[in-house]
């Protein structure tokens, strides 16, 4: 059984949400947050497998309630809903620990779906979804944030990758899928899995997409 807390600002989304993942056999909801300082509270108190966000909330926002839940140390994963214009707000929830986000328009299938891989590790967002947006924020990303560029070669989270885990790691950058990368390295694809799991590992990174944001941030990729 995969547990959820909902953390949205709006009674009737949330009502919606809990009646999608309550007619589910392997879904249960936990509680509901009405902003982010009851999202991380909650979620301290109830340890649920995976809190659907919302960025826009009032007083604390999803953003800072993210970063609170994943600095908290616990197992739950943070699966963050945004919405087209807002772009920007999804990438700083991605850099704040998201697992993941999704358009609050999505499909019931995805968001039962994203929720689902949320839970059991995996990345929501598609390689080819993720390069474009941060493509598209990279260029304005705020001179404050934290995340000067270092050059590939004195990047010490890279250090301990081997010539054909950082070949691999900057095609991940640039949105290839695991089925691409061994089609086009002459690769199993069972052993790019191998690699992407050691690439994680030695990067730190819970999740493809934080391994994208990596090879941003060192360099080996560049906005387009």
């Amino acid at each position: 059984m995969t547990t959820v807390l909902i953390a949205d600002d709006q009674p009737l989304q949330r009502f919606g949400f809990r009646m999608l993942l309550e007619s589910q056999d392997d879904l249960t909801v936990l509680g509901e947050a009405s902003n982010g300082g009851e999202a991380v509270r909650m979620a301290a108190e109830l340890h649920p497998d995976v809190v659907l966000m919302d960025i826009r909330m009032p007083g604390m926002d999803g953003i800072e309630a993210t970063r609170r839940v994943v600095a908290s140390g616990d197992r739950t994963r943070v699966l963050i809903l945004t919405t087209f214009d807002l772009d920007e707000y999804a990438h700083a929830g991605l850099r704040a620990g998201a697992s993941g986000f999704l358009i609050k328009d999505a499909q019931p299938e995805e968001l039962l779906s994203g929720i689902r891989s949320v839970a059991t590790g995996d990345a929501v967002v598609a390689p080819s979804l993720t390069r474009r947006l941060l493509d598209a924020y990279a260029h304005h990303l705020p001179s404050g944030s934290g995340t000067a560029v270092l050059a590939p070669e004195v990047d010490p989270r890279l250090s301990s990758l081997t010539e054909r885990e950082r070949e691999i790691l900057t095609v991940i950058g640039q949105g290839w899928t695991n089925t691409e990368i061994a089609a086009r390295l002459h690769l199993a694809e069972s052993t790019v899995k191998t690699h992407v799991g050691r690439i994680l590992a030695k990067t730190g990174s819970r999740d493809r997409i934080q391994a994208v944001i990596l090879a941003y941030d060192a360099g080996l990729v560049k906005p387009s």
